[in-house]
This record gives structure tokens, sequence and C-alpha cells, in this order.
């Protein structure tokens, strides 16, 4: 099956560039070095052919594991851009500078400055496209607290939301549907879950801000069928597990 030569075997140079460990031409000088192995033998040729499924390639006598893509689970804590890089702000890739694949990796849509919770992080294109596109409505839930009392909106307001959305008169723009659901109604203060099926920039916010009840606080929990992790401290991350991936290409009708 010669149309499947491409997808098992690789440059050698290429390889290494993809991982992370440099630039082909960094990778090219690394090779002459001596400091690269194909099954325990030094490879000096960067055209060198190998199956990244079955061979076993170490850079510095370190084992390189090949993965066809990325995956990971941040809890993204406030005063991070969702962005490979800003000229003003941290980005939330600052968090991923020591993995060896970092060249390859951004962030699944975006979270505001202020706003922290779960992020995604990959490397797959087309799985982040899908994730991120109102096209394929994934849900997007976020813990909130909001200004005043929140119970001053009627259940049949809030059945309205689930089936119609809400106009922003500001954006001049029509919501996809929407949840609400009261945790704590206090006089000043509420907290709330809400859920919302697109990625516009501000949604929640703006959602909110029509209704009367700006943002104070705001957390994303879950992604789909992807809920963020209680054992992860703002600013720390994980792969995601095998089965975390399939779910959410499931959601995505990637499988």
């Amino acid at each position: 099956m010669r149309g499947d030569f491409p997808h098992f075997f690789m440059r050698l140079d290429k390889f290494l560039s993809n991982y992370g460990i440099g630039s082909r031409s960094e990778v090219k000088n690394l090779l002459k070095k001596g400091l690269v192995k194909v099954n325990d033998i030094i490879i000096k040729n960067p055209s060198y052919k190998i199956n990244p499924n079955k061979d076993i390639v170490s850079f510095n006598d370190k084992p390189i594991k090949f993965q066809e893509n990325y995956y990971f689970m941040l809890n993204k804590p406030s005063g991070y851009i969702t962005a490979k890089e800003d000229g003003y702000y941290p980005t939330v890739m600052e968090f991923f500078h020591n993995e060896p694949f970092f060249g390859k990796l951004f962030p699944v849509g975006r979270l505001d400055l202020d706003t922290e919770g779960l992020l995604i992080i990959t490397s797959d294109g087309i799985f982040a496209h899908r994730i991120a596109h109102p096209k394929w409505e994934i849900e997007k839930e976020y813990f909130a607290k909001v200004k005043g009392n929140i119970n001053n909106i009627s259940s049949k307001n809030l059945a309205n939301f689930e089936k119609k959305g809400i106009y922003l008169e500001e954006d001049k723009y029509q919501t996809k549907p929407f949840k609400i659901k009261i945790l704590e109604a206090k006089e000043n203060e509420s907290e709330i879950l809400i859920t919302v099926k697109e990625g516009k920039y501000h949604i929640v916010k703006k959602i909110m801000k029509q209704l009367g009840y700006p943002v104070k606080y705001l957390k994303r929990i879950r992604i789909g069928s992807l809920k963020l992790d209680e054992n992860l401290k703002p600013g720390q991350y994980r792969h995601l597990t095998d089965d975390e991936i399939k779910n959410l290409k499931k959601d995505v009708k990637l499988i």
C-alpha cells in the first residue's frame, strides 16, 4: 500500500523539529554532533527515514515518544492573555515553555484576561476549530458572581433564554439559546452557572450586562464533555486522558 508510506515514515530531521528539538537547521547541527540515536545507533543523516510508531528515537540519550497531536487541560489564572504571544500581557503559553513540543501548541478559543478556568491547549488544528466554532454548538459552562439579586429574573424569562436566547442591544446581535442556573441570590451579589453554545467575544459578560447583572467574577468549568479538574490549581495543567480526548472528539463528530 504505497499510498500509506508518508503516514508511516518520516525524515528524521522533520520528526525532531516537529517534536520541538529545534529548527531544521538546528536539528542538522545536533545530528552532526552525534546526539541523536535511532534504535541505539547514532544517525547523522537528516534525511534518514524512520517509522515514528516503531523506531525508538533518542536525543541526548533520552527517548522521544511520538505523538501525532497533544492535548492539555489548563486551569487558567486571571491576568493572562489567551494567545500564543502578546506585546504587553503574559500569555497562557508561558506555562508550557518546558514542554519539548512547545512550538506546536496553541490555545483553543479564548478566555478573557480576567477570566479563569478551563482552557484546552493542543496542536490539533481540526479538533481546535471544531471545539471553538459555533456551528458545532459545543456547550461552555461558567461559574459567575454577578452584581444584584438575580432572583428578580422570572422563571418564565429563564425558560425563554433556553429556547430563544436574548437580543444584545449594544451589539445588535441575537445570541444562541443559553441556560442560567441560580446557585445563590443575595441583595448585592448572586452566584450562577451559565451555559452558552458560542464563543463570541465577552459573550457571557454581555448577556449578563444586558440582563442588568454585571459580572464580577467568571470561571469556565466545562467545555462539552470535559470538566475542569478540581485538583489543578490556577496555572497548573495536565495531559488530557485518552477517554477525555475520545469524548471531546465525539462531541464534535470527529469520531
